[in-house]
């Protein structure tokens, strides 16, 4: 394992130049070889598409997660370099050629499965690079790809660098639990609290603190996260895609971008968005005036805005289920749910856990484990798990690549590594980090991505792992996310952490009675995301950044919040979801279906499990994610779940 304790900002830059000198060596190989075969064309791709993923994981990786300011500055630089590095080879025309002389050749026409697949990826991938335009155009639209990198990266790097907080009296802080103000900082002024933006700062105020100003405070800052910073990059990243997908003869962004995904085209996600919307609508306005009622009672003739509805979400339940947030969290310690993470998919997909004492690990709240194949008993995987905020640090949750699986020349199989990255309350003295129900929900959500990733049996770098369709990759995640709300599986781990009693049958079954609680306005402010980042990439180009966020706010039934810009930290848009933030409604329905298998034959089936493993989790992306779910399911996917989940019924489906 990489000794991430000893890095250095030197040796980041070092790591990552010298594998960028390394996979340019291979890739002269390939275009200079005489004879253009699998083994002397596409096989060395590979191989440099593993030497820049290694370089990513040792060394720009640290960008997202390095305690040091200046190893977090580098390692960002890192990541820019070989971003570009990466994305420019499908530019480079002397390797189209080479390609392309190959893909003409007998031994071509008789690859097969990842082979063959390899060969119809690089060609539709140089076509898509405009090797069909005259040499102007295509200068043109590499020059374009280069800008864009930058972009994205520069506005990853400023959300993560961005820091703000807002210092409250502690009079003011009536509703929040005495353990979460003695969890807070001193702020400058005297018998003051910082609540940062820290997700562990900013949800617990949004959902409990009484004062309304604070909260409409509070959320005026998160909601501007590195604003002047990040818009006027957004602005001149959606001009880009613009000019790139117009170069390509598409009419728009989301056309080019839909063609690698399981959706193909803009229709298909509108046709989604069509089936459920409308009966969406009807009940979130319902819930809506539910928590208007409740705002009501308290000031008369106010109107629920943002900065009012998880709060008044969090009255609701605990008004009318008589679920509080707290009395749940003392049930679920981290430690407690990490170990019920483990058993519950150690006994469906027939896994085994160890944690490694020496992790060697970037900071020393970071723990590192190995997952065991119980049948065969040997390691199969590692992963990191980095769950706690610190400042520079990535400041949501995800999943990250560290080392990926693939098959090696010697016929052994290279281990995955993988980081679960997310930003839970920290322990404070005596007291442990206690989760909500809903960060444990994104506990599990983000280990479906590690189990993605680690769980791979495919042989090359480029189809391994997490690898598929971009609009499928939150399925596997999705799905996980059910076992959470199972009864019988949360008595199995969540005990007091006081007193180790199991949390009480009744406050279970008021958790899962209130799961439904505002979901349809909840999947409103979804589709509102949805709907944005295709505003931003559809054919209205005389439609403004606060254009297209104002009018895609309508869906969240609320009323805007003025002096906000909240796309400049919507991390999606730069982070691979352009055009593509549907795939998480997207991938909810399929993450639905195949939990309705468990559901059908058993919640914690190990003969289902493994057949999801087997279909699913192993095949990553080495053949369409539509074929993944036909062997799953046994049939054609269905919205049925879906629908049923949300309370509405469509004549069309997906």
């Amino acid at each position: 394992m990489h000794d991430y304790g000893a890095v250095t900002a030197d040796q980041v830059t070092r790591l990552v130049s010298t594998a960028i000198a390394d996979a340019e060596g291979v890739i002269a190989g390939v275009t200079a070889a005489s004879e253009h075969t699998f083994e002397s064309t596409l096989a060395p791709l590979d191989t440099a598409a593993t030497i820049i993923a290694d370089a990513y994981g040792a060394g720009a990786f640290m960008a997202r997660v390095h305690p040091e300011p200046d190893v977090r500055a580098r390692a960002a630089q890192a990541e820019e370099n070989i971003t570009k590095w990466a994305a420019d080879l499908v530019f480079r025309r002397d390797l189209y050629d080479a390609v392309a002389r190959f893909a003409e050749s007998d031994e071509a026409t008789e690859l097969q499965g990842t082979k063959r697949r390899l060969l119809d990826e690089w060609v539709r991938d140089f076509r898509r690079a405009g090797h069909h335009l005259a040499d102007d155009a295509r200068k043109e639209l590499r020059n374009l790809k280069q800008r864009l990198v930058e972009i994205e990266v520069a506005f990853g790097t400023n959300l993560d660098e961005w820091s703000d907080h807002l210092d409250v009296a502690e009079a003011d802080l009536e509703g929040l639990p005495d353990s979460y103000v003695e969890g807070l900082s001193a702020g400058d002024a005297p018998s003051t609290k910082r609540v940062t933006m820290a997700n562990p700062d900013y949800f617990p105020f949004m959902e409990q603190a009484r004062r309304r100003d604070l909260r409409r405070r509070l959320q005026h800052k998160h909601w501007n996260r590195a604003a002047a910073e990040n818009k006027p990059l957004l602005e001149e990243a959606v001009r880009i895609r613009r000019q790139m997908a117009r170069l390509l003869g598409h009419p728009t962004w989301a056309y080019y971008a839909m063609e690698v995904k399981m959706a193909k085209h803009p229709d298909a996600v509108e046709k989604l968005y069509g089936d459920i919307v409308p009966g969406l609508t009807s009940k979130a306005v319902e819930e809506r005036a539910a928590m208007q009622a409740l705002l009501e009672a308290d000031e008369p003739g106010v109107e629920l805005c943002a900065w009012d509805w998880r709060f008044y979400h969090n009255e609701r339940k605990r008004r009318e289920y008589g679920v509080d947030a707290n009395e749940v969290a003392a049930y679920f310690r981290l430690e407690s749910v990490v170990d019920g993470m483990f058993d519950v998919t150690g006994e469906v997909f027939g896994l085994t856990y160890r944690r490694i004492e020496d992790a060697r690990a970037w900071h020393p709240d970071v723990a590192l484990y190995e997952i065991i194949d119980k049948a065969e008993g040997n390691v199969i995987a590692w992963f990191y798990a980095d769950l706690f905020p610190r400042d520079g640090k990535y400041s949501h949750a995800a999943a990250f690549p560290i080392t990926y699986g693939k098959l090696e020349a010697d016929g052994s199989y290279r281990k995955p590594v993988a980081a679960i990255v997310a930003n839970f309350t920290s322990p404070t003295g005596d007291r442990p980090s206690l989760l909500k129900h809903n960060e444990a929900v994104t506990l599990f959500h983000e280990f479906g991505h590690i189990l993605h990733f680690c769980l791979t049996k495919v042989d090359l770098v480029r189809f391994s792992g997490y690898d598929a369709e971009w609009d499928f990759v939150e399925a596997p995640s999705q799905i996980m996310e059910h076992w959470m709300w199972q009864p019988s599986v949360l008595a199995r781990f969540a005990k007091h952490f006081e007193t180790g009693e199991p949390i009480p049958v009744d406050l279970v079954e008021r958790l899962v009675a209130a799961r439904d609680l505002n979901k349809r306005f909840m999947t409103m402010r979804q589709v509102f995301l949805g709907r944005l980042d295709l505003l931003l990439h559809g054919d209205r180009e005389d439609l403004s950044t606060d254009g297209a966020y104002r009018e895609a706010y309508e869906l969240t039934l609320l009323p805007f919040h003025e002096g906000t810009f909240f796309p400049a930290g919507f991390g999606h848009l730069m982070g691979g979801y352009d055009a593509g933030y549907y795939g998480y409604l997207w991938a909810e329905v399929y993450g639905d279906d195949m939990f309705s298998v468990f559901q059908d034959e058993g919640i914690m089936s190990p003969a289902v499990g493994a057949r999801y493993r087997k279909e699913v989790l192993e095949t990553g992306g080495s053949r369409d994610a539509i074929e993944h779910l036909r062997a799953f399911l046994g049939r054609e996917p269905s919205a049925e779940a879906f629908l049923a989940k949300l309370g509405i019924t469509s004549g069309h489906g997906q």
